[in-house]
């Protein structure tokens, strides 16, 4: 008999996605169920999980289709209440296959627990990853040079929570500097990746002299694959940065409010601000 499927519609852009799919991923794993990406089978090619069965265009067109005409049943998830492992076993019990859709399926502790998985499944493709390397080349083997990774938000943060992570060229330069500081007698390479095509970048290299800049530019898949093989990053709140952290464990420095310092004690682990999502972005509002 065929395995039950789930269906993932995840919503947001690439990384939420990744997040996303991650909880219900692990749900799957640890109940014998398939969980199928909806989004990374026709986008975001960035990833092993782009190329493997069920993860093409022809999947995701037959899913949309068979939910149009309500012969693959839908269940939301984008309630007050986050969804319980009651709740996904209570769904496989009415359905062995469905959409799933909806920001409030979180399960943490087996996220952690399948976490190595996830990650493999979220590998870069080989293209992506010589393209990162050649970037971070030669800094990143320099066993006297710190790797900085710097997201810089733009966009649709001067809108999200009221832009409240939204800081201006000034204020991320000082990030820097002040990181710089905590490195002395080291050399630091800041690599400066984000979604800002008027980002002025001579500004950042007369405003923190001591740093070598490097502006990537690369693919939202090649920077993110760079920013996980920095040695500490740093950035406002968001799933981009974070995702970057959990390949490696990365210390990562969320910025919460643009006066905040950066000291040696502001950095943590993926695992703990994953488990703090829904604090930092608003429950239960989308993240």
């Amino acid at each position: 008999m065929p395995l039950p499927t789930l269906f993932v519609h995840d919503r947001g852009q690439m990384c939420n996605n990744i997040l996303q799919f991650g909880h219900i991923h692990a749900w799957a794993t640890e109940h014998g169920v398939r969980a199928v990406s909806v989004r990374f089978a026709y986008k975001y090619r960035y990833f092993a999980i782009c190329h493997t069965p069920w993860h093409n265009f022809a999947t995701y067109a037959a899913a949309k289709l068979a939910r149009a005409l309500r012969l693959l049943p839908t269940v939301d998830f984008d309630i007050e209440t986050p969804a319980t492992e009651a709740d996904m076993s209570a769904l496989l019990g009415r359905h062995r296959c469905a959409w799933v859709d909806g920001w409030q399926v979180h399960f943490h502790d087996l996220f952690a627990k399948h976490r190595a998985d996830i990650c493999r499944l979220f590998a870069f493709v080989p293209e992506v990853e010589q393209a990162a390397q050649l970037r971070m080349m030669p800094w990143l083997t320099r066993k006297d040079c710190v790797c900085l990774g710097v997201h810089v938000r733009r966009g649709d943060y001067a809108r999200f929570l009221g832009g409240r992570y939204f800081y201006d060229d000034a204020t991320m330069q000082r990030l820097i500097r002040e990181f710089a500081a905590l490195h002395t007698g080291r050399s630091v390479v800041a690599f400066v990746c984000g979604n800002d095509p008027a980002l002025e970048r001579d500004a950042y290299r007369r405003a923190v002299p001591g740093v070598t800049f490097v502006f990537p530019g690369g693919s939202p898949g090649e920077d993110l694959c760079l920013l996980s093989h920095c040695h500490w990053l740093i950035g406002p709140p968001s799933t981009f940065s974070l995702v970057a952290a959990m390949y490696r464990d990365v210390p990562l420095c969320w910025v919460r409010s643009a006066d905040m310092p950066v000291t040696a004690e502001a950095f943590s682990t993926f695992d703990r601000l994953f488990r703090q999502i829904s604090e930092t972005f608003g429950a239960p509002r989308k993240w």
